[in-house]
Parts: C-alpha cells; structure tokens; sequence
C-alpha cells in the first residue's frame, strides 16, 4: 500500500505543465488588481496611469528573470527568503524574510479595506468599518475552522473577473469609439496636472503591488513537469501577461474617463466604471470585485497564517503562542487570530499608505533577490565567460537598481515606517540569537 501511495504522490508532484504554471501565477497576481490603486496612482502621476505600469513592469521583467534563474538553482519552496538564506547566509536571509513578513501581514488588510471602502460606497449609511469587520469576522471564522473548497471557490471568483475584464474592455472599446476625434496618446503624456517624470516613477513604485505573486510560481517547482526549463518560463510569461493586461486597462480606462478628478479617490474606479457602462457596469465591477478582495483575504490570511506558525514552529517567533495548532480544528489557531488582530488596522489606515508600505517590503525582497544571482553564478559558481556576463551580471544588476529606483520613489513616511520595520527584525534577530553568538533559525518551508 505505501509503494502505490509513493508512486501516486510521485505522480502528482510532477503534474504541473507550463500552461497550468502561467494560470497560476496569473490567478495569485488577481486581474482586478489594477483597480486597486487607480485613482491614487491616476492622480500622483497627473493622468498617467499607463506610463507608470510600463515603468514598474521593466523593472519587473528584470526581477521576474532573477526569480527565474533562482528557481533553477534551488527548485524548493520558500521564495525569496530561500534563495538569500542559501546564498548570503541566515542572517541576511532572515532580514529579507522579515521584510517579506510586511507585505503578508498587510495582503489581508488590503482586501478588508477595499471590501470597506467599495460596499460603503454602494450602501453609504453603513460606515466602512463595519464591512472592514464583518469581513475580517467570517474570513478568520472560515480560515480557523478550516476550509476545503476554497480553491474551488477562488476559481469561481477568477472566472467572474475574467467575465468581468472581457465585458468592461467591449463597452470601454464601445464608449471609445462613440467619442470620435481622440488624443490615443494622452494616457502617455498626462493632463498636466503633474510634470516630469518623478511622479511617474512614485506611482511605478506603488504599483509594484500589483505583480505581487509571479514569484509564487517558484513555490510548485517540486510538483511541475521539467521544473528547471518550465517553471522559469512560466514566471516570465505570467508576470508579462499581466502587465500587459494592467497596461492595456489602464490606458483603455484613461481614454473612457481622462480626469483624475474622483468622487472619492480612493474608490476612483468606479467614476470609471459609471463612464464606461453607467450603473449595469459600476454594480458587475463592485460585486466581482469584492468578491475576488474576499477570497483573496481568505488564501492571503491562510498563508500569512501559515508563515507565523512555521516561524513559531521553529523557533523565530514565541512557539508556545505562534507553533500551536488547534487539537478540534488542526489549524494554527492563534497564528490567524494574530492575523485578524494586526488587519483591524484597516480600519483606521489609509488605502495608498498601506499600498506604499506592501509595496517597500516587496521592493527590499525584489533587490536581494537581484543580488543573488549575482553572487550565486557569477561570484560562487564563477559563470563569467561571454554571454554569462550578461545573464549573471548586467542583467540583475538592472533588475537590482531599477526595483532601489522604484524603492528610493516610494512617500518619505513608507520609507521611515518599513525602516523601522526592518531595524525591528535586526533586534528581534539578536534577540534570538543572544547576541548573534547562537545559530540563526532556519525556516523551514517544506512542511
């Protein structure tokens, strides 16, 4: 019986073709994601949005082929925080981890304060901190007890988005053409309402959140079908196809509505929306769009929940409180509970602080992992000779000062926050290991 059930396990491992790895990566990064900061973003950069996808996806392109080549080299979960643990040491690898900590403690906030503020703007006399905690409420109850069908429930979600994306782009191609005589490049150069190009390269670095996810592609290389020439294409298409999709919608959405002046900035997509499709159009992007915000919440909280146990399991974090799993539920109880405590923030903070803040912890991560290839095959495994120079060097070398561009373009108060944040892990660090003169922990993310 345990040889067929090794067989079967080996068997499902490597199931995972390119097309399945593409469709991943594509569903974790959320199409609707470029309605999260639109009208933040349409108005830091004075009208263009666009631009400042094209900015963020170069830099991306860059990071994506890092990630890439990282996958190739150590073919196990754990992302960034595996590929700096491998090839800096524990010590470093730990810091990035902890920088990535930000963005998974703040991806469930993010969903309950959209959920807030779009359902308050449907229904204006509720506030939307009631939504902020009613949704936080059934995702913790629903994360703790344990839920079998989500990812059948979040291919749902996604095959709705993608319904919605197709019947927003007719009517947006619709209302386009119905304007006659267009400007096609004033998406590109702006309403003038911001100059220069500083404020392109501001809104580029909080966009940075919408490619949150190619990455994960990386985390199913023990379960693809040839990982080290699938997994690594996967990643580069997911993270193109999708910033061509937030280009596309962003500049299609620019030409509908070109003012950057929202009933409320924060919920901007919907003045969109009323342009392009009147009320029919505002009330299907709403509905799938809170939709796709509540299961998201639900995977991201899961996952975050996860990570602080696998930190408390091991010794990073307290493991009396963080390590203990639930005897009735078989789920890390206090872990999720931690969670929705920490996502009670939503409540009181802004959308474009906290997209800037997830953004900064993805940036830190971005750059380290820039920088392991660098030191992984061109300085430890010495692949210096013609071609390798590019691919080991000068190309991560971009990737690496692009994503400190975006990074160094981020407000002044998301720089000091995630400092700070980082300056916290530092001592935690020592703290842990008594002064660095015990063994870093390891994280394990196998189990």
């Amino acid at each position: 019986m345990s040889d067929v059930a090794e067989v079967t396990e080996g068997r499902l491992r490597r199931a995972l073709g390119l097309p399945s790895l593409v469709l991943f990566g594509l569903v974790y990064m959320v199409p609707l994601t470029v309605f999260t900061t639109y009208g933040i973003v349409t108005q830091t950069t004075g009208g263009r949005l666009s631009v400042a996808y094209l900015v963020t996806l170069a830099a991306m392109v860059f990071t994506a082929r890092s990630y890439a080549v990282m996958a190739v080299a150590y073919p196990v979960a754990g992302s960034a925080y595996t590929y700096t643990q491998k090839t800096f040491g524990a010590p470093v690898g730990f810091l990035a981890g902890w920088s990535l900590l930000l963005d998974y403690l703040f991806l469930p906030m993010i969903n309950y304060l959209v959920i807030g503020i779009y359902l308050n703007a449907a229904l204006p006399a509720i506030p939307p901190w009631v939504f902020v905690v009613l949704s936080i409420a059934v995702v913790t109850v629903l994360n703790v007890v344990g839920i079998v069908s989500v990812a059948r429930a979040n291919f749902v979600i996604i095959a709705v988005q993608a319904i919605f994306i197709v019947t927003f782009l007719v009517l947006a191609c619709s209302k386009v053409l119905s304007l006659g005589a267009l400007d096609l490049m004033a998406p590109f150069h702006g309403d003038g309402s911001a100059t220069g190009f500083s404020p392109v390269l501001a809104g580029a670095a909080i966009l940075c959140l919408s490619f949150l996810g190619f990455d994960a592609v990386s985390t199913l290389s023990e379960e693809a079908k040839e990982p080290k020439r699938s997994v690594p294409q996967a990643i580069m298409i997911a993270t193109l196809v999708s910033g061509v999709i937030f280009v596309v919608l962003s500049y299609l959405g620019q030409l509908v509505f070109p003012s950057n002046q929202f009933a409320d900035v924060e919920s901007g997509s919907l003045d969109l929306m009323l342009a392009a499709g009147g009320q029919f159009l505002q009330t299907f992007f709403t509905a799938a769009y809170v939709a796709g915000a509540l299961g998201s919440a639900i995977t991201s909280q899961a996952s975050v929940a996860r990570i602080l146990y696998a930190m408390g399991r091991d010794g990073i974090l307290p493991r009396q409180f963080f390590g203990h799993v639930s005897a009735r539920f078989a789920t890390p109880v206090y872990a999720i509970l931690a969670v929705s405590v920490v996502s009670l923030l939503a409540t009181v903070i802004s959308l474009s602080t906290l997209a800037s803040l997830i953004s900064f912890g993805a940036l830190v991560a971005f750059s380290v992992v820039n920088l392991t290839v660098i030191k992984h095959y061109f300085v430890d495994q010495g692949e210096r000779d013609g071609i390798q120079v590019v691919g080991n060097l000068v190309l991560p070398l971009i990737g690496f000062l692009l994503t400190v561009w975006l990074w160094t373009s981020l407000s002044g108060f998301t720089l000091i926050v995630g400092l700070c944040w980082l300056a916290v892990g530092f001592v935690w660090l020592a703290g842990v290991t008594r002064g660095f003169q015990r063994p870093t922990p390891v994280l394990d993310m196998k189990e």
